[in-house]
This record gives C-alpha cells, structure tokens and sequence, in this order.
C-alpha cells in the first residue's frame, strides 16, 4: 500500500470510530485476507458494506479479486461509494443499495461473508448458501459478540440485547448441527466462523 492508500484507510477507520460504525478489526480483516489468498478465492458476496472498509481492504489485498456489497443503509452505502471512489476501486468492488433480506442473484461465489444483523445470520446463510460455487465458504463474523456470548443472560441488562445474543447463540447451534456444513470458528478479531459444505 502506497502513503495516499494508507492515510485513506486511516480516515476511514477514524470516521468509523466517530460515527460509532462497527467495522472489522484488525485482526479479523488479517484472517480474511489471508484465507482469501490461501483458498484462491476471486469473487465474493459481501453482506453488510457498512462504510466500505471490509470490501476495500479485501480489493486490495488482491487486485483480480471481484466483491459484490449490500448494505440497507443509505447513509452507510453513500459513504461506500465515497470511500471506494477514494481508492478508485469501482471496477472491483460492486456495491447494492438493498436489504439483503430482499436481495437475490443468480450469481455463484467463492467466499459469502456475512457481516450484517445479527439477528438475521442463520437467514442470510440460509438464503445465500445456494449462490457458493463449488468448493466455496461462508465467512460469519462477531460470532462473540464484543463478548457477551460468554456472559450470562441474567447480566447482561438491556433486553434488546439478551434477545440479539439469544439469537447468535441460536445461529452458533445452528451452524454446530448443520449436517450440509462444516464448520470452525476461530477465536479471532471479534470471533470468525468458516464454514464449508460437506461432500456427499
């Protein structure tokens, strides 16, 4: 990465903090890129762009690598668009104004990363299991959840919340029973699922 490259990530991790938008941390976006170039991944579908860092940061770890984006948020996805101009990466990022719950493609993909509502994890896996290619990964993110997966429900004193960890705890059961994937989680950045479907 060039001065320019780096001082633009910078400013996009800075707004990220001001504006309190839950991005990757490092060493969760270290694991993604580095799994993306050791499976040979070259296209991925990314659901939740959030401001853009995670898709920006995977484009440039591999210049052929193609990421389609959808983020529900518009002031989120303006922001995107902002960023990914920034760094000149239209041609390899594609970014989707839509709930990915709406969402569809006929498309395939090497690598599906979710990163968006939690509450809607085992949905969005559900429904975009179909769109791997052959040999391809679902990549789930915050499976820890700033660690309140560890805390009991008793201590944890919003119920919005309880009922959000309830939710991810469910979707942690749901990917440890899932008998058409495989799947391992790393303890990692904010906690990293890798799942793989099982050859029949």
């Amino acid at each position: 990465m060039n001065s320019d490259t780096i001082s633009i990530i910078k400013e996009i991790k800075k707004y990220a903090k001001e504006e309190n938008i839950p991005i990757m941390l490092d060493k969760g976006i270290e694991f993604l890129i580095k799994f993306i170039a050791s499976n040979n991944i070259m296209t991925v579908l990314e659901i939740g762009t959030a401001i853009g860092y995670s898709s920006i940061m995977m484009s440039l770890s591999n210049p052929k690598l193609k990421i389609t984006s959808v983020e529900r948020d518009e002031a989120r996805y303006l922001e995107a668009i902002k960023n990914i101009k920034k760094l000149h990466l239209e041609d390899r990022i594609t970014l989707v104004f839509s709930d990915a719950v709406d969402f569809t493609t006929p498309d395939k993909y090497d690598l599906v990363f979710i990163d968006a509502a939690k509450g809607k994890n085992k949905e969005f896996f559900s429904k975009f299991s179909k769109n791997l290619s052959d040999n391809g990964y679902i990549i789930t993110d915050n499976i820890n959840f700033h660690g309140f997966i560890e805390m009991s429900e008793d201590s944890i004193k919003s119920r919005n919340l309880r009922g959000l960890i309830r939710k991810i705890k469910e979707y942690i059961d749901f990917l440890e029973t899932n008998e058409d994937f495989a799947t391992k989680f790393h303890e990692v950045g904010d906690g990293i699922a890798v799942s793989t479907p099982v050859k029949r």
